[in-house]
C-alpha cells in the first residue's frame, strides 16, 4: 500500500463518528436555545419594563436594550467566529460544527448564570 494510499484510509471517518459528531451539534444547539431564550426573554421583560416605567433615566432607557441585545447576539457570534476559524483550517463542515456548538453552549452558560445570581440575590 502506497503513502497516499494510507493517508486516505484516515482521512475516512465512519458512520458512528460523523453521527455522534451530528448528535453533538443538535444537543448543544438546543440546550444554547433554551438558556438563551430564557435568559433573553427576562431580560427582555426587564428592558422593556425599565423603558417605558415612568422615573427612569435617560441612561437606563438606552442602556438596558443594548445589555439585552448584547446579551442575546454575543453567543452566536463567538459560535460562528470558532466556526469560520476551524474552517479555514480545512476541517470538515461537521467536525468544525462541534467546537462551535460547544463554544456556543458555553456562551449561553454566562447570561443563565448571571440571571440565577441575579434572582437569587435580587431583593
Amino acid at each position: 500500500m502506497g503513502e497516499s494510499e494510507t493517508l486516505d484510509v484516515h482521512k475516512e471517518r465512519t458512520r458512528a463518528e460523523r453521527l455522534t459528531e451530528g448528535l453533538t451539534v443538535a444537543v448543544a444547539s438546543v440546550l444554547s436555545f433554551g438558556l438563551l431564550s430564557g435568559s433573553g426573554a427576562v431580560f427582555g421583560a426587564t428592558a422593556w419594563h425599565l423603558v417605558t416605567d415612568t422615573g427612569t433615566t435617560a441612561f437606563s432607557r438606552l442602556s438596558m436594550p443594548v445589555l439585552f441585545l448584547v446579551v442575546v447576539a454575543l453567543p452566536p457570534l463567538v459560535a460562528r467566529r470558532v466556526f469560520l476559524s476551524r474552517r479555514r483550517k480545512g476541517t470538515e463542515r461537521v467536525t468544525a460544527a462541534v467546537p462551535a456548538a460547544l463554544t456556543l453552549l458555553a456562551t449561553s452558560v454566562v447570561p443563565f448564570a448571571v440571571l440565577c445570581l441575579v434572582v437569587v440575590y435580587a431583593d
